[in-house]
């Protein structure tokens, strides 16, 4: 039966070389095989035409190849694709395609559910049910490159990790799959195409260094002050910032890699000179861009988007103290792909009033 076999895409090439000499295989079979899982997406091990009949059925008995299934596919206005994903009978994850007239980039989960509950995301009004396997998030990566060839004619050109969940609570699973991304047995995707995006858990910030991983670093930031960072997220309560930075030091000495700051800009709380002021200051701890995000309605009222002047004004007085920013102007927000709206309208919104007082 299924349930005892071993899921074989979370086999790395070596375990694979393992198990082939223990059925006396030959182990150049391991790229052979590690290219259909990969390269080659196979669903099965019939598709491994080139092994023989007799090793595809050894296969058979011993492993599964576990996919994700497609639920749900809607295309914006703008031209985002939303897809929603079966990772069994129960649970949905999201992915998004987002073109635009220089990238053609896919944002994709790394949980299901999440447990960091950030005010401004519906993914975290949901509870944290399970991390993706490696296999289940370069699944999506695959899907959405298929769709971005099929719909607009050109390849991903970028990778983020910026869908559901926290990819660095998903550390080994998320590592892996950037692995198998960039690997040449895998995609080939080069590593500062992929970006990982966290709500800052200063320990693995530094882990990140340590293993000198060659993708980008963003930190999900949006308050510059432990105060209101609190009050959006609750995470900032253990991994403060005056730690945050100590961390994004830290990785920057390994890696030598530039750091994004991610800032959701919010109407009368964080859009203020002061605060565009407290985010200058902070970004001088390592070289940087910042991203200002608009933002994207959850359903509760109780965050609302910034006035346009205000956001221009924020951008101009990070610009004239020489920082790179790029101003995010949403996308798919009318099928709820926008950034922070993945599970908007499948799941309970809760209303938290304490933000705003």
């Amino acid at each position: 039966m299924s349930s005892t076999k071993k899921k074989i895409r979370e086999l790395s090439i070596d375990e694979i070389k393992e198990y082939l000499t223990s059925i006396s295989e030959k182990t150049f079979r391991s790229k052979q095989i590690f290219e259909w899982l990969w390269k080659k997406n196979a669903h099965t091990f019939d598709e491994m035409s080139n092994l023989s009949l007799g090793l595809r059925q050894k296969l058979e008995e011993a492993f599964l190849i576990d996919h994700i299934v497609l639920d749900n596919q809607q295309i914006s206005g703008d031209k985002t694709i939303k897809c929603a994903f079966k990772v069994n009978e129960t649970q949905v994850i999201e992915g998004v395609l987002i073109p635009t007239k220089s990238r053609m980039t896919a944002c994709i989960s790394s949980q299901v559910g999440c447990s960091l509950a950030c005010a401004f995301c519906a993914t975290g009004r949901l509870k944290m049910m399970r991390n993706l396997t490696a296999g289940e998030i370069v699944d999506q990566v695959v899907y959405l490159n298929n769709q971005a060839e099929k719909h607009y004619g050109q390849h991903l050109s970028n990778i983020v990790y910026m869908g559901m969940g926290e990819p660095l609570l998903n550390y080994k699973n998320m590592l892996r799959s950037t692995e198998i991304l960039t690997s040449e047995d895998g995609l080939g995707i080069s590593p500062k195409r992929i970006t990982v995006s966290t709500a800052g858990i200063a320990k693995l910030i530094k882990k990140l260094g340590d293993d000198n991983v060659r993708f980008n670093l963003a930190l999900s930031l949006h308050a510059a002050n432990d105060v209101k960072r609190n009050k959006i997220m609750e995470i900032n309560e253990t991994n403060d910032i005056e730690s945050l930075r100590e961390s994004l030091v830290y990785f920057y000495e390994k890696t030598g890699s530039r750091i994004t700051f991610e800032y959701i800009i919010f109407k009368d709380f964080n859009d203020e000179i002061q605060d565009a002021r407290e985010l200058a200051e902070f970004a001088k701890c390592v070289p940087c861009k910042i991203n200002i995000i608009e933002y994207n309605p959850i359903d509760d009222g109780v965050l609302q988007q910034a006035d346009p002047a205000k956001v221009d004004a924020f951008a101009q007085f990070l610009e004239d103290r020489n920082l790179i920013v790029n101003v995010r102007r949403s996308r798919g927000k009318d099928i709820d792909a926008a950034c922070g709206q993945l599970a908007n309208k499948n799941n309970a919104i809760l209303k938290d009033e304490r933000i705003l007082k």
